[in-house]
């Protein structure tokens, strides 16, 4: 019998992390200098980035060798378990066997640290003193606040701020590691003040809280940007996710015929799907399905084209599926979700019909939630719903079909300091909401014109 828990040993954790710009069919498109619209050069980079990691996000190389001392930290939390979730496939009375990877028993509750101790450690040895950065829900910024605690780093974190406010104890695990967290917009920052002046009482955006932050590195030379998602080297440093997987499956024979997991700025997605899209692009017959709230619909709405990663303007042009970069998605509970644009690379793979997009509304996405903690025993954070929901909804054509297909999800976080979400969702506080094409619309209307 497959065990419940597959686990790898410490010394079987993989040692470098997989590249998939060497794979591509389709290379993706340069990113441009938002000055001169121009491809942009690693001195561009370099005001706000360590050279290491400008390197990493340029690379073609398949394997990069992950340091030792990122290694050790690593090993606080990994390698992840995989878990059989026998449970949930009984109360669905399906015949799918579903996996899925819990990267919620990092220090920080998701798996955001994957990056997070990497660009902390870069950043150290290129002479760094602190670090700047935005956060949605709290789990970027309670993982940079870690990592930054772990190095001797100062770390400054922008968070959106209707998840300051829906989310205290995610601001208060932020500050525990010693960050200084910050509402945004604020008016700490030119960009936070002219939003403020148009809109008072704008609840913020991650495109304005990375507008803050981006201006805030730039401003002070001990001070680097960070960033939680969308880069190639954030999402290269996640695939140590779906390397684990691989091996863990491989343990008891297993390969997933589906693989699942939500998507924002695509840092989970792409880290548990980049190195199983590797065999796809080798012929192996495998869906991946990128799932993301119908509130946000990047993915499934918006435009393939270049644009601006933050409100301000700031931040390099990159060829993604974008909503617009002044688009200001409601304040869904799935803050980590929340995002105009998506990540050049995802976007790419989806373009490319590598992997497919699914729209989800809220509602379903925690019926799904409920029908997991109440089987698994794990309480999902909103956005690791999602992916529940899109492996639940599989799981149950196999039903319809009676294929026995192998799902796998990514779990990417638990719901421990989401317990709001979860009180509006039992008192029926919540709703479906599904963005207006009107309003859609309006916001890829202020897209910018660059030649394709």
């Amino acid at each position: 019998m497959i065990p419940y828990k597959i686990l790898l040993d410490e010394q079987d954790m993989p040692r470098q992390w997989y590249n998939i710009q060497a794979d591509l069919p389709n290379p993706i498109k340069p990113a441009l200098n938002p000055q001169t619209q121009k491809p942009l050069t690693p001195d561009d980079l370099l005001p706000i980035f360590p050279m290491p990691l400008i390197l990493q996000e340029v690379s073609t190389e398949r394997w990069i060798d992950i340091p030792d001392e990122i290694l050790e930290i690593y090993k606080l939390w990994r390698p992840s378990p995989l878990h059989r979730a026998y449970n949930l496939e009984k109360a669905l009375q399906t015949p799918a066997r579903i996996y899925y990877k819990q990267e919620g028993v990092s220090p920080a509750g998701s798996h955001k640290p994957n990056t997070a101790i990497a660009q902390a450690y870069y950043n150290k040895v290129s002479g760094m003193k602190r670090l700047a950065t935005e956060t949605g829900a709290g789990q970027w910024g309670s993982a940079l606040s870690l990592a930054c605690s772990l190095f001797g780093l100062e770390c400054t974190v922008y968070m959106v701020k209707v998840s300051y406010h829906q989310k205290p104890y995610r601001r208060s695990l932020i500050e525990t590691w010693g960050a200084n967290v910050i509402p945004s917009p604020s008016n700490l920052t030119n960009s936070g003040r002219k939003v403020l002046e148009e809109d008072p009482d704008s609840m913020g955006s991650l495109g304005i809280a990375i507008s803050e932050a981006v201006e805030d590195a730039a401003t002070r030379e001990d001070t680097n940007y960070s960033l939680g998602s969308v880069l190639n080297h954030v999402l290269l440093h996640q695939t140590i996710i779906g390397l684990e997987a691989k091996a863990q499956l491989a343990k008891v024979n297993e390969y997933p015929d589906v693989v699942v997991a939500c998507c924002g700025g695509g840092s989970n997605f792409g880290g548990i799907a980049f190195p199983f899209l590797y065999d796809k692009i080798n012929g192996k017959d495998i869906q991946v399905i990128a799932v993301e709230p119908s509130a946000c619909p990047t993915l499934t709405r918006g435009e393939f084209t270049y644009d601006y990663g933050d409100l301000a303007k700031l931040t390099p042009l990159c060829m993604m599926y974008t909503l617009g970069h002044d688009f200001v998605p409601p304040g869904i509970h799935a803050g980590g979700l929340r995002y105009h644009g998506d990540s050049p690379l995802v976007s790419q793979v989806v373009n490319d019909n590598l992997a497919e997009a699914r729209a989800l509304n809220q509602l379903g996405v925690f019926e799904a939630a409920m029908l997991f903690t109440r089987n698994e025993g794990i309480l999902p954070a909103p956005e690791s719903a999602h992916a529940i929901r899109g492996a639940i909804d599989v799981a149950l054509e196999c039903k319809e079909s009676g294929e026995a297909k192998t799902i796998l999800f990514n779990l990417s976080g638990h719901g421990h300091f989401d317990l709001t979400a979860y009180d509006d969702y039992l008192a029926g506080k919540l709703d479906d909401y599904e963005y207006p094409d009107e309003a859609i619309k309006k916001s890829l209307a202020g897209l910018p014109k660059i030649e394709l």
